[in-house]
């Protein structure tokens, strides 16, 4: 007898259910005080069913990590790739697009968890630095090579300028996650990152009275 179709939907929903599970209780705990049984307790399956789909804890931080902000980041390579326009409004499309995910996606909380864990866990750190850091400034480095090119930009370093120009993103993520519990009124995560941009491309500006 074949599978009926709501057996197949729940089947196929397990691994995203896993990942969410293992995401609320890497939030809560941190990656290494989780363990299996409760990632399995958590997402409403045997701790045998895990393994069908994820070999290791790591792996499901992998998933979660290549699944989200690895997405979020091959999207943005297409998009720069066939990006036409100047090389500044190419920056604020990629701020506004990460910073968007930053302050809306659960996920934010995987770069918290990662430092917090980098002693115990280098290969998790390892991974992230190749597939999402490299990457990211990459990308960012590509846009200012390609502003200081076309005179849009002024002359700088791309490689630190790629460092400066995410940095204020990951406050944003890092605020989000630790310290935005005890503000006393939501912050205005947009408005930074619509700030960040205007100063950032003043700063970049190969214009007339630039420094």
């Amino acid at each position: 007898m074949l599978p009926s179709p709501k057996w197949q939907r729940r089947s196929e929903s397990r691994p995203q259910e896993i990942l969410d599970a293992a995401l609320a209780l890497f939030a809560e705990k941190g990656f290494a005080a989780t363990r299996m049984d409760e990632i399995a307790a958590r997402a409403g399956v045997t701790k045998g069913t895990i393994y069908l789909y994820f070999e290791s804890k790591e792996r499901i931080f992998r998933a979660l990590i290549a699944g989200s902000i690895g997405t979020t980041l091959a999207e943005m390579e297409e998009r720069v790739a066939q990006f036409r326009g100047p090389a500044g409004e190419l920056v604020r499309v990629v701020l506004t697009a990460v910073g968007a995910f930053l302050i809306t996606s659960d996920r934010v909380v995987l770069p918290k968890v990662v430092i917090a864990e980098a002693g115990n866990f280098p290969e998790i750190v390892k991974f992230y630095r190749e597939e999402i850091i490299d990457r990211g400034l990459k990308i960012l480095a590509g846009i200012v090579t390609r502003g200081i090119e076309s005179g849009e930009f002024r002359k700088i370093d791309p490689q630190h300028a790629a460092r400066l120009v995410i940095a204020p993103l990951l406050l944003c993520a890092f605020w989000r996650t630790t310290f935005a519990q005890f503000d006393a009124a939501p912050y205005d995560y947009q408005g930074l990152i619509a700030t960040h941009i205007d100063v950032l491309l003043k700063g970049l500006s190969a214009g007339k009275g630039a420094p």
